[in-house]
C-alpha cells in the first residue's frame, strides 16, 4: 500500500475553494460553478480556516438573509454557523490517520508545517486506490 499521502493529494491549484472574506452570495455562487456540497475556505495568506457545507448556506440564507440575495451580498461565510468543520491534516500525516479522518469527511484538506493549504485528500480517491488494490483486475 502506498503510504504516501501526496498520493492521493489534489493539488491547491486544482481545487475549488473559498476565501473567508467572501460574502454568503459569493459563497453560492462559487459552489454551484464548482458543483460540490462543500468547499475549503482559506484566507488570502492561503492559511485554512475551515470548511463551508450546502447546509450551512442553507440554513445562513433562511436564519441570517431572510432568503434575500441583497442581504446574501452584505453577510461574510465566517459569520455562518458550521454544523462541523472538515479537519484539517499535516502533510506527514500516516495512511492510517488520514484513513480515519476521511471515515468522517468527504474531503480532508492538507496543510504544510506552516499552516498553509495545499490541497485535498478526497474520500473518493482513497476508496478507489483501495478499490484498485482489493480488485486489481477491474
Amino acid at each position: 500500500m502506498n503510504n504516501n499521502i501526496l498520493f492521493f493529494l489534489t493539488p491547491k491549484a486544482m481545487c475549488a475553494f473559498l476565501y473567508d472574506d467572501y460574502t454568503i452570495r459569493q459563497a453560492l455562487e462559487k459552489m454551484e460553478t464548482a458543483g460540490y456540497a462543500g468547499l475549503p475556505i482559506l484566507n488570502r495568506r492561503g492559511e485554512y480556516r475551515g470548511a463551508l457545507r450546502e447546509g450551512d448556506l442553507l440554513w445562513a440564507m433562511k436564519n441570517m438573509c431572510y432568503m434575500d440575495m441583497r442581504q446574501a451580498e452584505a453577510r461574510r461565510i465566517m459569520e455562518i454557523p458550521h454544523r462541523k468543520d472538515n479537519v484539517a491534516v499535516p502533510v506527514t500525516t500516516s495512511m492510517q490517520e488520514l484513513v480515519d479522518t476521511a471515515i468522517n469527511q468527504n474531503f480532508v484538506p492538507v496543510v504544510d508545517d506552516k499552516g498553509t493549504f495545499i490541497g485535498i485528500v478526497t474520500r473518493r480517491a482513497i476508496v478507489k486506490y483501495l478499490k484498485q488494490q482489493l480488485f486489481p483486475e477491474d
